[in-house]
C-alpha cells in the first residue's frame, strides 16, 4: 500500500522544470498510471550497517523479493552527505532515485555507513521516526582486519594491521568519521546506544553476520517478518563481497585486536542479550604466525 510522505519538500527559486522536462514527467505519469506503477514517496526501511559484515549479501536477497523496493544507486549516500543538509534537504532527490513499480510493499536502502557516520541517525529519525532500521553486526577483530585488507589491497593502506590499529588510537579513535576507523567501526556499543535513544526498540533489527553466513535462511525469514512482507524460498545467494584478500590474520594480531575490543564486547552483549563468547575466541583460519 501507498504511504503518505511524512516530510514538505519546499521549491526553491530556480528549480522550476522546464516545459521539456515537465512534458516528460507528465507523460510518465501517464504511463505509471496505466500500468499501476507506484512511486516511492517514504522510505520505510533501511540496512545501515556496519561495514564488511555482509550489507551486499543483504542487499542482493532483498533485491530478490518482489514486495521490496530498493534505491537505483546504491551510492547515493544521501543521508551522510552534507551537501544534501546545507539547506532544506529535498527528499525527491531519494525518493526519485527509486523506479516505480506495481508490486512494492516496502521501500528501503541499504548503506552501511549510516550507522557509523555522526549525523546520518538523527537525519533518519527526523525523515521517518517510525523507520525500521536493521544493523548486522560481526567480530569486531574480523571486520576491522577485514576493511584494512580491503584498503590494502587497493594501495589506500600503507601500515600493517596492528600499525594501523595503533594510529587510530594514537590520532583518537573517534576522529576519521571516513577514512580509515577501523577501531571506532567495531566499537558497537556506542553506535547502538545512539541507534536506541533514536528509535523505539522494535524498530531496530540487529542480526549477527556470523550466523547469517553459515545458514541465511533463519536470519531471511527474521529480516522480512521484521520487514512485513511474506518470507519467500528460492532466494540465491550470490556470495559476494566474501573478502578473498591476500592474507589471513596472525594470532599476534588477533591477540593485540581482541584486547582492543573485549571491553565493547561485554557491552554489547548486555545491550543486545547476546552471548558472544566466539568473538572472543580465536578462529580456526587464523595463521598461526608469530610477527
Amino acid at each position: 500500500m501507498s504511504h503518505p510522505s511524512p516530510v514538505i519538500s519546499h521549491a526553491k527559486i530556480g528549480d522550476a522544470p522546464t516545459p521539456e522536462r515537465a512534458n516528460t514527467r507528465h507523460i510518465g505519469s501517464i504511463v505509471d498510471h496505466l500500468f499501476g506503477r507506484r512511486h516511492v514517496n517514504r522510505v520505510d526501511f533501511i540496512v545501515g550497517g556496519v561495514q564488511k559484515a555482509g550489507t551486499t549479501a543483504l542487499h542482493d536477497f532483498l533485491a530478490q523479493h518482489p514486495h521490496v523496493a530498493l534505491l537505483r544507486d546504491q551510492a547515493l549516500h544521501f543521508f551522510d552527505k552534507e551537501e544534501h543538509f546545507a539547506a532544506e534537504p529535498d527528499y525527491g532527490i531519494l525518493h526519485h532515485n527509486f523506479a516505480p513499480g506495481w508490486r512494492w510493499r516496502v521501500a528501503g536502502e541499504v548503506t552501511a555507513d549510516y550507522l557509523y557516520y555522526p549525523r546520518a541517525l538523527e537525519r533518519i529519525a527526523r525523515y521517518n521516526p517510525r523507520m525500521k532500521l536493521v544493523v548486522s553486526l560481526r567480530n569486531p577483530t574480523e571486520r576491522a582486519f577485514s576493511q584494512w585488507n580491503m584498503r590494502r589491497d587497493k594501495g589506500q593502506e600503507p601500515l600493517e594491521f596492528i600499525d594501523a590499529l595503533k594510529r587510530d588510537q594514537e590520532i583518537g579513535i573517534w576522529k576519521r568519521p571516513r577514512g580509515n576507523g577501523y577501531i571506532a567501526r567495531s566499537l558497537y556499543s556506542p553506535q547502538l546506544e545512539k541507534a536506541f535513544d533514536l528509535f523505539l526498540r522494535d524498530q531496530v533489527l540487529v542480526l549477527k553476520y556470523e550466523e547469517f553466513r553459515s545458514d541465511p535462511s533463519p536470519m531471511l525469514k527474521r529480516l522480512f517478518d521484521f520487514l512485513g512482507v511474506q518470507p519467500l524460498p528460492g532466494f540465491k545467494n550470490k556470495r559476494r563481497n566474501v573478502g578473498s584478500y591476500s592474507r589471513k590474520l596472525t594470532a599476534d594480531e588477533h591477540q593485540y585486536a581482541s584486547g582492543v575490543f573485549e571491553e565493547d564486547i561485554a557491552k554489547t552483549e548486555n545491550l543486545l542479550d547476546w552471548n558472544c563468547a566466539d568473538w572472543r575466541s580465536q578462529p580456526k583460519e587464523v595463521e598461526m604466525l608469530r610477527c
